[in-house]
């Protein structure tokens, strides 16, 4: 069968189911089998794509993934986010959007705990929505913040995202951590910088807590014991990678100790709250390895049909700037970002573009940058952004998916903006990795 013509069997089929409403993880995993059966002459396809997609969960740095989830799991039930909402609350009150400005801040840090986005969301949702909204900031602005800041999750490390690309891609994860430090940061300025503005012209939107109900600087320092431990952490899991005492996968298992150290010093590793990081991080490891089963045999399947090979010739071939080509493939993730995972985006078309990016002369850490990136807009963009559905599920009842949906666009664009600023200026994510890992 001509290469084209299966190229269009196999992505027609794969976004006819997806439309119908099937899981990502069983709509790949079934084509793979029943289009493979056909391809590979029976049983064999069967064999081939199952073993591929069971080697691929084995490999010692997917070992990094559940630890990492199971890490996000334990800070998020153990009340961390409280004190830190206190210290943003004691010290940024009193300016205009402070607490806007502080829950970005928050969310960062979170970032740089997690891995993953959804956990600064929801607790975040929780604690700083209805403190902001009772001093009467803007429900949207609210809103838009809150999705924002976590979204920073993937980006700024440990990422489960950069776990999974660097796998698939063949990068130094080390590197990919620290190629996602001044980016993550930018975007925080980006945020902040955004909040300030448009609270400074409009102070209705973010008033600024009165002269009564603002805090002594005794009271202010005091609070700032609430990031001792969030820090600890941070340093712990990064400082082990830079030092070179540990890889990714080995560091993923010294923060889940640390994070499981924060919650006992905290007085919360109870039955009741270890119950509730196990259903989290089991629930959110199954669903991920669910997907990379799916994904990775439904990738070997375009690399064994020969489809990934032709279509890598074809980009190639094109009389068209490799600018162009990299800025098409950019509105290709946000395009599929409104539909997909970024884990299934990931496994789906990382197999396929990378020899084309590296065909160009562009460099794989760079782009595994601006892949992340822009999977943060994943995150936001209707109908299907995770963030959205997790805002709605800790929002309360005056706040429908219209007003969340309306919220996040501002934010989309602004996350837009860092993604343009480090595809002009590729140093902002390669100039940190090159020193910090050798």
């Amino acid at each position: 069968m001509e290469p084209w013509l299966l190229a269009i069997i196999l992505f027609g089929a794969m976004f006819l189911v997806l439309a119908l409403g099937l899981p990502v993880a069983f709509t790949l995993g079934g084509l793979s089998l029943a289009i493979g059966y056909f391809i590979m002459g029976g049983e064999a396809g069967f064999f081939a794509f199952t073993l591929s997609s069971f080697g691929k969960l084995t490999e010692f740095t997917i070992t990094a993934l559940p630890l990492f989830i199971l890490m996000a799991a334990v800070l998020q039930h153990s009340g961390l986010a409280d004190d830190m909402y206190e210290m943003v609350y004691r010290w940024m009150g009193g300016i205009k959007g402070g607490l806007a400005m502080g829950t970005i801040i928050i969310s960062a840090i979170f970032a740089a705990m997690v891995g993953i986005s959804t956990v600064a969301t929801a607790t975040l949702g929780i604690t700083s929505l209805p403190s902001m909204r009772k001093r009467g900031y803007d429900k949207k602005l609210c809103i838009g913040v809150i999705c924002a800041g976590g979204a920073l999750g993937i980006l700024i490390p440990p990422s489960i995202i950069f776990i999974l690309y660097g796998v698939e891609a063949e990068v130094s994860i080390g590197k990919l951590f620290f190629g996602g430090v001044i980016p993550g940061l930018l975007l925080t300025a980006i945020f902040i910088i955004y909040i300030g503005i448009r609270c400074g012209f409009n102070p209705a939107y973010g008033p600024p807590l009165p002269p009564e109900e603002r805090f002594t600087l005794a009271q202010k320092v005091q609070s700032l014991k609430g990031v001792i431990l969030p820090v600890l952490v941070i340093f712990l899991v990064l400082g082990v990678i830079y030092l070179g005492l540990a890889t990714a996968t080995e560091a993923a298992a010294i923060g889940l100790v640390g994070s499981l150290l924060c919650a006992a010093i905290r007085r919360q590793l109870n039955l009741t709250t270890l119950k509730k990081m196990f259903i989290m991080g089991i629930g959110v490891n199954a669903m991920v390895c669910w997907i990379m089963i799916g994904a990775v045999a439904y990738s070997r399947l375009v690399t064994t049909s020969g489809v990934g090979e032709w279509f890598c010739a074809l980009i190639t071939g094109l009389e068209l700037n490799r600018w162009t080509i990299l800025f098409g493939m950019q509105v290709m993730f946000f395009i599929l970002g409104c539909v997909l995972d970024p884990a299934g985006i990931i496994l789906i078309t990382i197999p396929i573009f990378i020899p084309i990016v590296r065909a160009l002369g562009f460099d794989t850490l760079w782009f595994g940058v601006l892949f992340v990136m822009n999977m943060e807009m994943a995150y936001l963009t209707p109908p299907f952004g995770f963030n959205l559905f997790v805002m709605r599920g800790v929002a309360p009842e005056d706040i429908n998916m219209g007003d969340i949906y309306r919220a996040v666009w501002p934010f989309v664009g602004l996350q837009a903006l860092g993604l343009i600023l480090v595809m002009v200026w590729p140093e902002i994510g390669t100039w940190l990795p090159q020193r910090m890992i050798r």
